[in-house]
């Protein structure tokens, strides 16, 4: 670890050295105000906010503001709470006087800025499908983890076990098919198990952008499906320190979550640092009742410090995750109560035995046995070098998880399993300066990657692996057409018991949006992804817990390859906003696993510690996916607060051929509507501002179409929760002094199981024939932030 590190820290020294002995350009002044439309009353504290510089002022008392630039083209966000964000292009090659007049928030921001794409450009004008999710619209609603609150974003679904984990699923493709990027860095767990889900602390997301479509080709492997970027570390304006402190309290599990966060600015001298603790007892819900060890507690930090000069910016970040969490088995005795396991007896003469839990149990905090304890630590040097008239961006990271799993009663401190996995990530990307509407990127990036086993079981081999990439990707502007396009080649090796496994693969795509006028859009894209398989699918040897599998892996499976195409369109004007998309997936070599059959006939049975386990390898068939997703708002004026919004979201996944019978891919979502009536007041009192009601319908269709094969899956009820939201900030003098949120989730109680709930297949409950455990039940949650800002 040691020695990259010492080359990437040698190669950025001296590029930082080669662009500071360039003569640097001038700097320009660009100021102005930033005033509300209707009334002209100046907003103090609106954020001009320049994405690829990751740099920024907020307006003062008079609503003027003004920042010093090298001279370029630039996007450009200006926000205020409460109103429109606005995204323009500004070219600032002298001093520049620009007024901003913002709206109250009437229609949705449809034309949000998006960094994925290297290059920060308007949501609008991206030819893929991408949804953002922002910090105060995580505040708004009520989840347990941060994908819980990703989940109602269209096209997006999880795959739970309980409320701690969950896995994110992009238009029906999850596990390695996902990558998330935290700070521009690609997380690296245990993504490839079922009860492993990301280590993302969800009080410290800023926001989040969702790409829907294969992103191999800047991502590279593991992109097949899309990206979830998440962004953590956003520096303040400078001669600013500001902050927050943030509480939240559910009443299902008691959760009790407490955040702080600190930043400032010195001169182009940034620093910051957050801390955040979560605690939960058992949930519980109107067939189970509380669901035993189901609890969790989390305690996360991380800190940043870093310079931005005329030259650029480098930000070194240091974070930590730690979650330990139970692992819900679903025992029950012939009553219908929730079991646990005790070691009864002294000396030699002990043994285990299975009694009640008690009321004790369901409201502790604290995890029984079996339960995992998570530790993921993650160091980040990021930097963006101005070259001459183009920019060298430099992202490199180390990161360690180790994930411990303890299950044995007689032993409460053995480690059953424990996977300490180790990576370094890289990635070096230079911008070349914009020539005549053309806007070219090439890069490389690759992750060198150590997991070795330190438990008395062993599910997976330990493993090495490397993975290197080089890409090209371009984009054009010619009048109201914007095109984009590149391509990228992938080189894969991974050791593993003595094998040495080696993947490469192409990657491309190719989009168009064409605005027609100031309302209507029009959007194409094809792109061709790919996936090596993953160290479960190829070399895994043991008992899955909570699944009854015992899985072995599959050493001649080939890379999945996916060709997706996707057509959209967006059009809005004073009073209704619709955008709608369509997509076709054709994904060559699937990876799933299939039931093994004896050699006498009849399922290969594994017995393993007087457990039962049926025997499963994977293999590989090709297959299709293909779906919608759709948002209709309504927003009539002149009732400018009133809301009418509606969400869709349909994906189908096919076998080309039958599986032991059946043609149903695995871990498809049901169709889902969401129906929100929203009301946004929009007179401001000296007390109140930003104050909104809403009323959610959220309808999950039935599964009817699982994967039966060898009894995988099977058919899931549909069910309708019924969510109210209120929420406003406190003023003071016109200062704000607090936000408030209340959130009330499946108000009705209503018992249901949603299909991707691996908790659905646990134990039958012998008291009422019901089989595996529900979804958490009625919840209320209560979230409270108090800003914090000096100068």
């Amino acid at each position: 670890m040691f020695k990259y590190f010492s080359i990437t820290a040698l190669l950025l020294f001296l590029t930082i050295n080669i662009v500071q002995a360039k003569p640097l350009p001038d700097k320009v002044l660009m100021y102005g105000k930033v005033v509300d439309q209707l009334t002209g009353q100046v907003l103090e504290g609106a954020s001009i906010y320049f994405p690829e510089l990751k740099k920024g002022v907020a307006t003062n008392n008079k609503g003027a503001y003004q920042i010093s630039l090298t001279p370029g083209k630039y996007l450009l966000e200006v926000s205020y709470i409460g109103y429109t964000l606005q995204t323009i292009n500004v070219d600032v090659q002298n001093t520049l006087e620009k007024d901003f007049a913002l709206n109250h928030n009437v229609v949705e921001n449809t034309n949000v800025t998006v960094t994925s794409f290297l290059r920060a450009t308007s949501s609008k004008r991206t030819p893929t499908p991408i949804s953002i999710l922002r910090k105060e619209d995580l505040f708004k609603g009520a989840a347990t983890n941060f994908i819980d609150a990703l989940s109602k974003t269209p096209g997006v679904t999880q795959l739970t076990t309980g409320p701690a984990i969950s896995k994110p699923i992009i238009r029906g493709l999850g596990y390695n098919r996902v990558v998330v990027l935290n700070d521009g860095v690609k997380q690296e767990g245990q993504q490839w198990g079922d009860e492993h889900g990301i280590e993302i602390d969800e009080y410290n997301v800023s926001r989040t952008e969702v790409l829907k479509v294969p992103a191999s080709i800047i991502y590279g492997s593991e992109a097949l499906s899309g990206v979830i970027n998440i962004v953590s570390n956003v520096p303040v304006a400078d001669g600013i320190i500001k902050g927050n402190l943030f509480t939240n309290y559910q009443t299902n599990n008691q959760l009790q979550g407490y955040h702080f966060d600190i930043a400032g600015n010195n001169h182009g001298l940034v620093w910051g640092f957050n801390g955040s603790s979560k605690k939960a007892s058992d949930y519980k819900n109107k067939y189970d009742g509380y669901v035993f060890n189901s609890k969790f507690s989390e305690l996360n930090g991380s800190a940043f410090i870093g310079v931005e000069k005329d030259w650029g910016y480098s930000h070194f970040i240091v974070s930590e995750f730690t979650q330990k969490l139970g692992m819900i088995e679903g025992a029950r005795n012939e009553q219908g109560q929730f079991t646990k396991e005790i070691v009864q007896g002294i000396g030699n003469n002990v043994s285990i035995a299975s009694i009640p839990a008690t009321d004790a149990d369901f409201s502790s905090t604290n995890p029984q046995i079996p339960y995992q304890s998570i530790q993921h630590t993650k160091f980040i040097l990021d930097n963006s070098i101005n070259w001459g008239t183009g920019k060298l961006k430099a992202n490199i990271a180390y990161q360690r998880n180790q994930r411990q799993e303890f299950g044995n009663v007689m032993d409460p401190t053995e480690k059953s399993l424990y996977f300490d996995l180790g990576t370094l990530n890289y990635s070096f990307q230079y911008l070349l300066p914009e020539t005549n509407n053309w806007k070219h990127t090439i890069g490389v990036s690759g992750m060198n990657q150590d997991n070795k086993n330190k438990g008395v079981e062993t599910l997976i081999p330990a493993y090495s692996a490397v993975e290197l990439g080089l890409f090209f990707y371009t984009q054009k502007h010619i009048d109201q057409l914007y095109l984009s396009g590149g391509l990228r080649i992938d080189k894969k090796g991974i050791e593993f018991n003595g094998l040495q496994k080696d993947y490469g693969d192409l990657a491309g795509s190719f989009g168009a949006t064409y605005e027609a006028d100031n309302n209507v859009v029009y959007k194409f894209n094809v792109a061709r992804g790919y996936r090596a398989p993953n160290l479960s699918e190829l070399g895994s040897n043991g008992a899955h817990e909570g699944t009854n599998r015992y899985e072995y892996g599959n050493t001649n499976l080939l890379s999945e390859k996916s060709l997706q195409f996707d057509l959209g369109t967006e059009w809005s004007n004073e009073h209704i906003s619709i955008a709608g998309n369509l997509f076709y997936n054709m994904v060559t070599d699937y990876i799933f696993y299939q039931k093994l059959i004896a050699v006498k006939g009849g399922d290969s049975i594994i017995v393993k510690d007087n457990k039962i386990f049926y025997a499963f390898a994977y293999h590989q068939q090709n297959a299709h996916l293909f779906g919608a997703e759709g948002n209709i708002d309504i927003h009539p004026h002149p009732l400018d607060g009133l809301h009418i919004e509606n969400t869709l979201s349909y994906v189908r996944g096919v076998f080309n051929e039958a599986v032991d019978g059946s043609t149903n891919l695995p871990n498809i979502p049901t169709f889902r509507w969401i129906s929100e009536l929203r009301y946004e007041l929009t007179n401001e009192t000296n007390n109140y501002k930003n104050t909104y009601l809403s009323l959610q319908l959220d309808n999950v269709a039935a599964q009817n179409n699982p994967f039966t094969g060898y009894h995988t899956e099977t058919k899931t009820p549909g069910y309708s929760l019924i969510n109210i939201g209120l929420g406003t900030q406190v003023l003071n003098k016109g200062k704000q002094l607090f936000s408030i949120s209340l959130f009330a989730q499946n108000v009705t109680d209503v018992a249901y199981q949603n299909s991707l709930s691996r908790l659905k297949y646990t134990d039958e409950n012998l008291l009422t024939g019901r089989v595996g455990v529900f979804n958490m039940g009625r919840n209320f949650s209560l979230k409270i932030n108090v800003p914090l800002q000096f100068n």
